[in-house]
């Protein structure tokens, strides 16, 4: 079984990265614009001061302006970092933070490591996907990292995917290790999911 399911999201995954690869410069531009005004309608909503969110690759919904943004606003903002071993080390997002290349090809930030631990106390978690179903499940890329972040948070705070508007979905393959999200923010919308159904 596990591996039907795991076919099932290579599938879906290969499908998904195909479609993100005809976005046209214009659309990201707009998409950047769009998240960005939806993040900070979302921070604004929770009262968030203390907040992690991943560096958007250039295939995604665009995350960059939103963290220059909330920085300039005085917004804790936690990048992350991968590691050899599966987990996320994190970095305090400054506004001349230098960007590299890290694990992957992703980018992150070079500046002050801090632990996988630095993330327990932040008031929201800004995650990457491929997809979401409605029932809040992520369909991540692979890896496992914010799934096992997720997964080892204590007391989690609410977390939200990033997504294009056709990446919301009505179901997507799941493993007992998945983790659901509270929400998700594409372009256009927020949307708050009900995760007791999960």
């Amino acid at each position: 079984m596990p591996d039907s399911i795991e076919q099932a999201k290579r599938a879906l995954r290969a499908d998904l990265r195909e479609r993100r690869q005809t976005v046209s410069a214009h659309g990201r531009e707009v998409a950047e614009a769009g998240v960005k005004e939806q993040l900070d309608a979302l921070v604004d909503r929770l009262g968030a001061r203390s907040i992690s969110c991943f560096l958007s690759t250039t295939t995604e919904p665009g995350t960059h302006a939103f963290v220059a943004g909330a920085v300039a606003r005085g917004i804790r903002v936690l990048l992350p970092i991968t590691r050899e071993d599966g987990l996320l080390d994190w970095s305090v997002a400054t506004p001349d933070a230098e960007i590299a290349e890290g694990l992957f090809g992703l980018p992150e930030p070079v500046g002050d490591v801090l632990g996988p631990m630095a993330v327990d106390d932040v008031d929201l978690l800004v995650v990457p996907a491929a997809a979401v179903d409605r029932s809040g499940m992520r369909l991540g890329w692979g890896r496992g990292y914010f799934d096992k972040t997720l997964g080892s948070i204590e007391k989690c705070p609410p977390v939200y995917a990033v997504i294009f508007d056709s990446e919301f979905v009505d179901d997507v393959p799941r493993d007992v290790h998945d983790q659901p999200v509270s929400g998700i923010v594409t372009p256009t919308r927020t949307v708050t999911l009900d995760r007791s159904h999960a």
